[in-house]
């Protein structure tokens, strides 16, 4: 494949992926919705299942990464061309910002009727159940460690797991992820999942939406990345340390 493609294809992907995402929130969480107060439960498994979507659309021509932090983790550990990391990320952000402006078409009219523009931002972007972002990264940090470790495992070795299966068992692991780790902070495990979105929330004129949270924008930006790498980095050492005890056997 060329580069353009992969570039287009982490676009493509991470477009219909906030697409389906944002507009899952948009869903449960606002005020004229026929889904409104869905639950928690259904937030999880419709972003499971927006990675598995978004991964079958796209993971033939690029890997879908869809995520900043699993393309830099990736490169650092030698599983990707640390070359095509720059394009990757621009893509991923590119791609989020414009999926989360499809979500906004789609309900438009249900976000200027929305009252509370705590709600108009949260249906975006991600945002903690209690402001302490010192642990705020720290939850961010350990669900994109499991995030990595997971897909990381599901394609290695006596798995075995079949090809197709693949993008259903990491939307399954998403969705385990948010149910155990999500109600700190909203699960962003993806930097582009939640900057993209805050961009668009910032630049769309959304009627009442006041401000777009900037001071916390960081938060799901650095937990990721750095889980993202400790989770890489972990994974090898397992595994490096596994495959010297077999062979002393």
């Amino acid at each position: 494949m060329s580069t353009t493609s992969m570039y287009l294809a982490e676009f493509i992907g991470t477009a219909l992926l906030l697409l389906l995402g944002n507009g899952v929130n948009m869903t449960l969480s606002l005020r004229k919705s026929y889904g409104k107060n869905g639950g928690w439960i259904c937030t999880c498994l419709g972003w499971g299942m927006a990675v598995t979507m978004s991964a079958y659309l796209t993971g033939w021509v690029s890997g879908a990464h869809l995520n900043p932090a699993l393309s830099i983790a990736l490169a650092i550990s030698g599983r990707m061309d640390a070359a095509l990391l720059p394009g990757y990320i621009i893509a991923q952000v590119l791609g989020a910002m414009f999926g989360a402006m499809l979500a906004y078409l789609v309900y438009k009219d249900l976000l200027d009727e929305e009252p509370d523009s705590g709600t108009k931002l949260g249906v975006f972007s991600t945002g903690p159940a209690i402001d302490n972002k010192p642990w705020n990264v720290v939850t961010e940090f350990i669900g994109t460690a499991i995030l990595v470790i997971g897909i990381l495992a599901i394609g290695y070795g006596k798995n075995q797991v079949d090809p197709g299966m693949g993008p259903f068992l990491v939307g399954m692991l998403i969705f385990v992820i948010g149910m155990s780790t999500g109600g700190a902070t909203g699960f962003a495990i993806n930097p582009a999942r939640d900057l993209g979105p805050r961009i668009a929330h910032a630049i769309l004129p959304i009627k009442g939406k006041g401000g777009s949270n900037w001071g916390y924008s960081w938060v799901p930006v650095v937990g990721p990345i750095l889980g993202a790498v400790a989770g890489a980095l972990l994974f090898d050492a397992f595994v490096g340390e596994c495959i010297v005890c077999v062979a002393s056997l």
